[in-house]
């Protein structure tokens, strides 16, 4: 009977945080998402404004265009279209919004279900978080992110082959749980586990095929419209490069330098887990890869915090380490508002952050991130080797 309590609460407080992240968006949805009082207000949205942008208002295919695609991987574009006939006429922004929001707080909820589970004394750390009740409805982030904590949850309960399912669905959904293949390599690896690693890979890719290539061979260059968007781009906004570049620091040969920095950290990063004195489970260190794509990528969206926040939640293992979490929190809110107000003045409007404002809103979320990790990479290290000193006495 308390579980049960205990558990309707919890839905309770997850309900209510959505609903909140609802309001911060109400006034642009009734003002028919205006530019620039969409970013004075900070309640933009990807959604609205691709209604229309990508054709979406007339059912239009989402990857029949080379130049105007949706820039999201299948099932995103895909369920987006679907959602699309049944938007009414009237109201038609309003409506696909609206519509979208519904599955969202649904995501949300399962998502802070699934958190829950894998770290219950943590639990309400992920809904209660600032930056993600903030963030909620900016994009569809959250479609993958219910996909990549099913993954996790299952991975630790060694039933590797949903999980394997559940990550191809993942990573066809936005492309980032594509680096949670490191972290599980090493662990199957570390655990001698090879053929297991094998069937692995293999159902991941199966699964990523299964959605992808029916897209791939009717409409290939609206399918690759999404890579060559990542692969093409510049720095972009919330990036440690674009920070750089607003404080007058210009990188040169900057896809070049990205690709070398990326690489070398997530090699760091392999180097780190196969000297664990202990194997990790993927719970603990599926932050520090995804950490690693986010600090380095060429852009980081607001919404991003919405893959951080459930992996930092998980990754935990002392409660001391909550003040760090509240720490980058604070520094993911500081971001967020930043952003909008520097997209304001960029968008004309009369008043806003100044570019040097946002450069410096935008590194100290990058130091912040980056202090926690480490943090929790340290704590992780020092109680992997004192858990192997008292089962070698």
């Amino acid at each position: 009977m308390l579980t049960k309590s205990v558990s309707r609460s919890f839905a309770a407080v997850v309900l209510i945080c959505a609903l909140l992240s609802l309001f911060k968006f109400n006034h642009c949805r009734l003002n028919d998402w205006q530019s620039p009082d969409n970013y004075i207000h900070a309640c933009y949205s990807d959604i609205p404004a691709l209604f229309t942008e990508r054709g979406l208002d007339t059912n239009t295919f989402p990857y029949l265009s080379a130049s105007n695609s949706i820039e999201y991987p299948p099932v995103i574009g895909l369920g987006n279209w679907l959602i699309s006939f049944i938007t009414p006429d009237t109201n038609s922004y309003r409506w696909f919004f609206d519509i979208n929001a519904v599955i969202l707080i649904a995501l949300f909820l399962i998502s802070a279900l699934i958190v829950r589970k894998i770290r219950p004394e943590y639990g309400y750390l992920f809904p209660l978080a600032p930056a993600v009740i903030a963030s909620l409805f900016i994009n569809w982030d959250l479609w993958a992110v219910v996909s990549a904590m099913l993954a996790i949850y299952y991975f630790d309960k060694r039933k590797y082959e949903i999980s394997a399912i559940a990550l191809g669905v993942s990573i066809a959904t936005k492309f980032f749980p594509l680096v949670l293949l490191l972290p599980i390599t090493i662990i199957l690896y570390r655990s001698a586990a090879i053929d297991q690693l094998r069937k692995y890979l293999t159902t991941t890719l199966l699964f990523w095929l299964v959605i992808n290539l029916p897209i791939m061979a009717t409409h290939f260059a609206g399918w690759w419209r999404f890579f060559k968007l990542n692969l093409e781009r510049s720095a972009d906004f919330g990036s440690l490069w674009y920070g750089l570049s607003l404080l007058g620091v210009d990188i040169p040969f900057l896809n070049l330098i990205y690709l070398i920095i990326t690489i070398t950290s997530f090699i760091a990063l392999a180097i780190y887990l196969l000297n664990l004195k202990q194997i990790p489970n993927l719970a603990q260190c599926a932050l520090f890869a995804v950490v690693i794509f986010t600090t380095f990528s060429k852009v980081y969206s607001p919404q991003y915090v919405l893959w951080l926040t459930p992996l930092a939640v998980i990754a935990l293992t002392k409660s001391v380490q909550q003040i760090y979490f509240w720490i980058w929190q604070v520094s993911e809110i500081i971001y967020h508002l930043a952003i909008w107000q520097y997209l304001a003045q960029y968008s004309g409007a009369s008043f806003g952050l100044p570019a040097g404002g946002y450069a410096i809103a935008t590194l100290l979320r990058i130091v912040a991130i980056t202090g926690f990790t480490y943090l929790l990479m340290r704590d992780l290290s020092a109680k992997s080797t004192a858990q192997m000193s008292v089962i070698s006495r």
